[in-house]
Parts: structure tokens; C-alpha cells; sequence
């Protein structure tokens, strides 16, 4: 699949991150989780912690030189989950290994609708950035991923994944990503693996959402 075959068919991606976090994406670009306890240079086990571990609040990164960073909690995810349903003889930590080496984009505007409405994100501030798709494919599309799950989440009836379940853009051609899915054009997620450092380059827009209030 080509830069130009993703863009006629998903033009933007958005990323959903907390409002405070855009300073740093601006200068230092989307880092994935993995990035980030490399620069901010935390000890193997905190490492070991932080990226093989469900997080179940979010982790604050303090570094003097680098300031401060957020990795967000996964609780979408759950252990028990996971053991169902993963294949390859993947464990839970492996799957949250693979996740958190990688940058996570929303294929669809409807995706970031339902991920902001979700009871565990609706009292939080977000922000939420527009990706040029072209752009970032062309630039990036060596490092890039399609995904046709929420690999993120194991709520509700889980679906199954494994080391295929991030197909490299170049991999296959639209048709073949159709037949491999039996049919179906399902897109929810785009991936960089690493970091993003040009990020602010590819965003043509960006909008705060404010928290609702409880109750």
C-alpha cells in the first residue's frame, strides 16, 4: 500500500494526548512510551515497570535537563484479557512491550469520538491533534503500521492479536488488506514505531476538549 493509497482513504490521523503535553510535542515530536524512558534515562527497573506492566495510573517522568513527561495509564487493558486472547505464545507484559515501542494514531474522526466518550476519559481534559496523512506517510512510511483493532483495549469482547496484528504499510495492497480482513476496509489504527520527532510538522490542526463534570 502506498502514502497516496492511506491518504485517499483516511487524508487526516489524530492523536489524543493531555493539553500540557503539546510544548513538548512541538519541540521534541509524539515519542512513544519506550522514547521516552530512554531520554528521560529511568533505571532498568523502573523501565521494566513502566513499559512491561499494565499502568494503572498514569506515570510522571521528572528529568533536569529534559523536564517533565506523562506516560498514560493503559487500563483499558487487562491482564486476564490478555492471556485469552493473544496468540504466538504472547504474554501480557510481551503485547504491552510491542505497544508501548510504537506512536498510536486514530485512522478515523469516529475513533477519537468514542475513545474521548469513554467513562474512563470523559472528566479529562484532552487535546487533540490532526495529522497530515500524506505527509507523514510519505516521510515516515518505512516505520508505519496498520491496525485493525483497538490493540489498546481489552474491553468487552477482546479481539485476537499477535506479531501480525501491525501490518507495514508497504506490506500489502488495499485489496489484500481487504482480503486479509475478510472483506472488510476496518482501519483504526496507524503506528510509528519509536518516535514521531517532526510531528508538529504534520499537524494542520488541533482543539482542546474540556472534561465534563461529574455527576
Amino acid at each position: 500500500m502506498s502514502p497516496e493509497d492511506l491518504a485517499a482513504r483516511h487524508p487526516r490521523l489524530y492523536h489524543v494526548t493531555a493539553p500540557e503535553a503539546w510544548p513538548s510535542i512541538a519541540s521534541r515530536g509524539l515519542l512513544s512510551a519506550a522514547s521516552l524512558a530512554e531520554l528521560f534515562e529511568l533505571s532498568p527497573a523502573r523501565r521494566e515497570a513502566l513499559l512491561r506492566a499494565r499502568r494503572p495510573t498514569e506515570a510522571h517522568l521528572v528529568h533536569p535537563r529534559h523536564g517533565r513527561a506523562v506516560l498514560n495509564d493503559n487500563l483499558p487493558l487487562s491482564n486476564a484479557a490478555l492471556e485469552r486472547c493473544l496468540d504466538d505464545g504472547l504474554r501480557p507484559e510481551d503485547w504491552l512491550d510491542i505497544l508501548n515501542r510504537r506512536v498510536f494514531l486514530w485512522a478515523t474522526r469516529a475513533g477519537v469520538e468514542r475513545l474521548l466518550g469513554a467513562r474512563m476519559n470523559r472528566d479529562r481534559p484532552r487535546l487533540v491533534l490532526a495529522l497530515d496523512t500524506l505527509a507523514l506517510a510519505r516521510r515516515h512510511g518505512d516505520r508505519l503500521c496498520l491496525c485493525p483493532i483497538n490493540s489498546g483495549s481489552t474491553i468487552r469482547r477482546p479481539a485476537r492479536r499477535g506479531l501480525t496484528t501491525f501490518t507495514p504499510l508497504g506490506e500489502c495492497s488495499w485489496p489484500e488488506w481487504r482480503r486479509r480482513r475478510g472483506r472488510l476496509d476496518t482501519l483504526l489504527e496507524v503506528t510509528v514505531d519509536g518516535a514521531v520527532e517532526d510531528a508538529a510538522d504534520f499537524v494542520v490542526d488541533r482543539w482542546r476538549v474540556a472534561g465534563r463534570a461529574p455527576g
